[in-house]
């Protein structure tokens, strides 16, 4: 059976108001994105931020990829024990960022809990950061703050002399060249379509993680998914898995042998039980041939999260 799932939408930097067109969120979330000036939205009692690069041109392989395929940062809040909240996210970064923004988040009082790849082959270079920190949303929003001004700058400056990317131009809202409702029967889930990139996403609601008293779902980040651009003879796919220790193994050998490259293991979260594992991946071939990798991965997960 297939199951809808909500997928965030990445929408572009350039706005007027960070609440333009925007309904149904609370003043403390609008506050939020006010003191950001950035767009996002709430739900399941998630504020979620949106950060997407979409000033990096970014080609994987020589080949022009847009920037919801995988290059969309976010924040997200929710509430904890005693009034506070808890933030965690995933930063986009350049390699002339990293340490400007991570030197901007640790000394503003905020934790650096992950710093990896999700690509091979990337131009250029991308990494993502991911960033913990508990307090009121007020405070939370001035410590990220700094370190959000540093993203897409020359301000980030770096120690390389790389010159800065250039802008990408905006994601166009092209019809899609791919049979969505075929990815989604082969998945088991139906996805979003955000132009040419079709994103499943399906938390792992088999997981009881909390911190602070908060509830750790797929809105904080705690999801598997998968992003397909392309066509259906000629597509690709990128995504991330979410896994328990004793899973890591099965979805390894399932992405492996539908020849789907591995490129980053590692965890998002710290101090989490249980421990989750995250896999980030990328293939390139048939549309349909990819989503039946997905498939088996998700096959290898616990029985309540792996589809139907």
């Amino acid at each position: 059976m297939l199951k809808r799932c909500a997928c965030i939408a990445l929408v572009s930097l350039a706005y007027a108001s960070p609440l333009r067109g925007q309904a149904n969120i609370p003043p403390e979330c609008a506050a939020v994105l006010e003191a950001l000036g950035r767009q996002g939205d709430f739900k399941d009692g998630v504020c979620r931020v949106n950060l997407p690069r979409g000033d990096l041109a970014v080609a994987i392989a020589g080949r022009p990829v847009p920037t919801p395929f995988g290059f969309g940062g976010w924040l997200a809040l929710t509430p904890a024990d005693a009034g506070s909240a808890v933030m965690m996210g995933d930063l986009v970064l350049t390699e002339d960022e990293v340490n400007p923004v991570m030197s901007a988040l640790l000394d503003n009082g905020l934790e650096v809990t992950a710093l990896h790849n999700h690509f091979f082959w990337e131009s250029p270079r991308v990494f993502y950061m991911h960033v913990h920190g508990m307090g009121t949303r007020a405070s939370l929003a001035a410590m990220v703050k700094p370190a959000l001004a540093l993203m897409g700058s020359a301000a980030a400056g770096g120690t390389s002399g790389a010159p800065q990317p250039t802008a990408a131009a905006p994601t166009p809202a092209a019809p899609p060249d791919l049979d969505t409702a075929a990815l989604a029967r082969t998945i088991g889930t139906v996805g979003e379509q955000n132009g040419p990139v079709y994103k499943v996403t399906i938390g792992r609601d088999d997981l009881d993680l909390r911190h602070h008293g908060a509830r750790i779902g797929a809105r904080m980040g705690l999801n598997t998914w998968a992003a397909f651009t392309g066509s259906m003879d000629d597509a690709m796919v990128a995504g991330d898995v979410a896994m328990l220790e004793t899973e890591v193994t099965g979805v390894l050998k399932a992405l492996r042998s539908h020849g789907i490259d591995v490129v980053a293991i590692h965890q998002h979260m710290t101090g989490t039980s249980p421990t989750v594992i995250f896999l980030h991946y990328f293939g390139r071939g048939r549309a349909d041939a990819l989503a039946q990798g997905v498939r088996a991965a998700l096959g290898q997960l616990a029985p309540a999260h792996s589809r139907q």
